[in-house]
C-alpha cells in the first residue's frame, strides 16, 4: 500500500489505492451509515474512516502472514486479493484516467514480491539446525544461516521502514499539491490587484453581539462537508471549465477568461443540509467571483433545461435549478476568492459554485470542472441517488450560541444570544422562552443583507433550578420556524433549538 501511495503521489494523488478504497466506501455506504458518521464524528469523519481502513489492512496483513506459515499460496492469495480490491476501487472512480492505474498496479506487484520474498527468507531461517547460535551454524564462527528470529525481526523491520518511507513520501508529494500553494499565492495577488465591479459593504460592528460567533467566518473555521478523501489538486493556470449540454454554443473558460470578466464581492452565508437543529454547519464569508447568470446566457440556455448539472474534478455531481441560477436577484457566483485570498484548497480552489439560498449539496460544487444544462428528468446526481431531495431551498432556522447547554448560571437576568438565517429572504424576528412560557422578542443585530445570517440576543428572568431555553425565528415572508422535529434527510432539519441550563 505504501508503494501504491508513493506512485500516486508522483502521478495522481487520488489514485492511491488506500484513498480509492476509502472513496469507494463513502460512495457505497448506506445513507444511515453516512449520517451516523457525520453526527458521531463531524468534520473528523474522513480521518476516522482512513484510520479504520488502516487498521483493517494491518489485520489483513497479519492474517495473510499466519496463513502462509507452511506454504506461500494462502498468503499470496490474501495479498493479491487486497491488491485487486485496491485496483477495483480505482477503476470504479467516476473520474478515472488511464494514468490512475499505475498506483494500484504498483501496490499489487510490490505486495506480491514482498510477501514471497519474506516467505522465502522465513522458510530458509526455519530450516537452520536446532540449537544454532546467532550465526546459524552453532559454533559462533559467523558462517551459515542467520537465526530465524533475526530474519523475522530484521526483514519485518526493513519492510516497515521501507513502507513508512514510501508512504511518507507519497503523503508529502500529495500534500505538496504539485505547485498548488504557489498557484494560490499568484491568484491571491491577482485578485488583490483586480478592480472589482462590485464591492461588498463593510460589515458593521453592530452586526454581531458579544457571545455570538464572528459575523464573517475565518477560512480556517469555515465548515467543510464533502466526500473527497483526497482533495483534487488543480493549479489555477491549468484550470478549465466546460459549459455544454442544452445550450446554443459550448463554452470553454480558463482562469484568465474569468479574471477578464467583471468581478464582484458579496457576503454570503452558506448552510449544509446535514446541519442538525442548533448545529454549526453554517458559515459566512466574503466571496469574490464572476456572476454565473450572464455567463450561462452567453451560452444560450434551452428553456427546457431546468437543471444545471455541475461536476467536480473528482467526479462528484450536483443539480441546481436553472431558474434559480438565472435569477439576477439571487447572485449565483463562480467564486475564486474567499475572505481576501484565493479559495483555500479544501474549499474548492481554484473555482467553486456559490448559489445563495440553497443548501450546499445542490448549489456549492467545489473544484468545479463542468457545467451541463440538462433536466432533472434526464440526469440524476450524487446525493439525489442517495435519497436526498431534488431541490433544497434553505429553511428558516436559528440556534442558541449562549449560554451553553448544561451551564450553571447565577440567579437573575440571563442573557441568551444566538444566530438565525433564512437565505435569501432574511430574518425579521427571533423569539426566546424558558420552560414553555411566554415568548420574549429578541433584539436583532444589524442586517448585512438577506443572504446572510443575523445575530440576536434576549434577556430572561430565571429563578433557581433547571430551565429549558428555546428559540424560534421568523423570516421576511412571515414564516415562523416550525416546532416539528425532523431529521436532515431528505431536505434539511426542522425544529426549535433548545438548551438545558441550571440557575444556582
Amino acid at each position: 500500500m505504501a508503494a501504491g501511495h508513493l506512485v500516486a503521489g508522483l502521478l495522481t494523488p487520488a489514485s492511491s489505492p488506500f484513498v480509492a478504497v476509502g472513496d469507494t466506501v463513502v460512495r457505497l455506504s448506506p445513507q444511515p451509515v453516512v449520517e451516523f458518521a457525520k453526527a458521531a464524528f463531524g468534520t473528523a469523519d474522513k480521518p476516522v474512516l482512513l484510520a479504520g481502513i488502516a487498521v483493517l489492512l494491518v489485520l489483513g496483513g497479519a492474517a495473510a502472514g499466519l496463513a502462509a506459515r507452511r506454504r506461500p499460496g494462502p498468503g499470496t492469495a490474501a495479498v493479491a486479493l487486497l491488491g485487486v480490491l485496491g485496483l477495483a476501487a480505482v477503476l470504479s472512480s467516476p473520474a478515472l484516467r488511464p494514468v490512475d492505474l499505475a498506483a494500484p498496479l504498483a501496490a499489487l506487484l510490490v505486495g506480491l514480491a514482498v510477501q514471497r520474498g519474506l516467505h522465502r527468507a522465513a522458510r530458509a531461517a526455519a530450516a537452520s539446525p536446532p540449537g544454532a547460535g546467532r550465526d546459524g551454524n552453532g559454533d559462533g564462527s559467523g558462517v551459515g544461516r542467520v537465526g530465524r528470529r533475526s530474519v523475522l525481526v530484521g526483514s519485518s523491520a526493513a519492510v516497515a521502514l521501507a513502507s513508512l518511507a514510501a508512504g511518507g513520501a507519497g503523503v508529502a508529494l500529495a500534500a505538496s499539491g504539485r505547485g498548488i500553494a504557489d498557484s494560490r499565492t499568484v491568484l491571491t495577488r491577482r485578485l488583490a490587484a483586480a478592480a472589482l465591479a462590485e464591492t461588498a459593504p463593510p460589515v458593521p460592528a453592530s452586526a454581531s453581539f458579544p457571545g455570538t460567533v464572528p459575523f464573517v467566518t475565518a477560512n480556517a473555521d469555515f465548515y467543510r462537508i464533502d466526500v473527497a478523501l483526497q482533495i483534487p489538486a488543480v493549479r489555477a493556470e491549468d484550470w478549465t471549465l466546460r459549459v455544454h449540454g442544452r445550450v446554443d454554443r459550448e463554452l470553454t473558460l480558463t482562469m484568465d477568461d474569468l479574471l477578464a470578466r467583471p468581478l464582484v464581492e458579496r457576503t454570503i452565508t452558506m448552510t449544509c443540509v446535514s446541519n442538525t437543529v442548533g448545529g454549526d454547519l453554517v458559515s459566512t464569508a466574503r466571496f469574490v467571483g464572476v456572476e454565473l447568470a450572464p455567463l450561462l446566457r452567453e451560452a444560450g440556455v434551452d428553456p427546457a433545461a431546468d437543471q444545471l448539472l455541475s461536476t467536480s474534478r473528482d467526479g462528484w455531481t450536483a443539480g441546481t435549478p436553472t431558474a434559480t441560477v438565472l435569477d439576477a436577484g439571487r447572485g449565483a457566483l463562480l467564486a475564486i476568492g474567499m475572505n481576501s485570498e484565493a479559495l483555500p484548497v479544501e474549499h474548492g480552489f481554484p473555482v467553486r459554485m456559490v448559489v445563495p439560498g440553497l443548501y450546499g449539496y445542490v448549489s456549492a460544487t467545489k473544484w468545479l470542472s463542468e457545467l451541463e444544462l440538462t433536466t432533472f428528468a434526464e440526469q440524476s446526481v450524487y446525493w439525489r441517488d442517495r435519497g436526498w431531495a431534488e431541490r433544497a431551498p434553505i429553511k428558516t432556522q436559528c440556534r442558541i450560541d449562549g449560554p451553553a447547554g448544561f451551564a450553571t448560571l447565577p440567579q437573575g437576568r440571563v442573557e441568551v444570544v444566538g444566530t438565525a438565517w433564512a437565505q435569501p429572504v432574511g430574518i425579521t424576528a427571533v423569539e426566546v422562552r424558558a420552560d414553555g412560557g411566554p415568548w420574549v422578542r429578541a433584539e436583532l443585530a444589524t442586517e448585512v443583507n438577506t443572504n446572510t445570517w443575523r445575530m440576536w440576543r434576549a434577556e430572561l428572568d430565571l429563578g433557581p433550578g433547571s430551565h429549558v431555553l428555546e428559540a424560534r425565528a421568523t423570516d421576511r415572508r412571515g414564516l415562523t420556524q416550525t416546532e416539528q422535529r425532523v431529521d436532515p434527510i431528505p431536505d434539511g432539519a426542522t425544529g426549535w433549538p433548545s438548551v438545558l441550563v441550571s440557575v444556582a
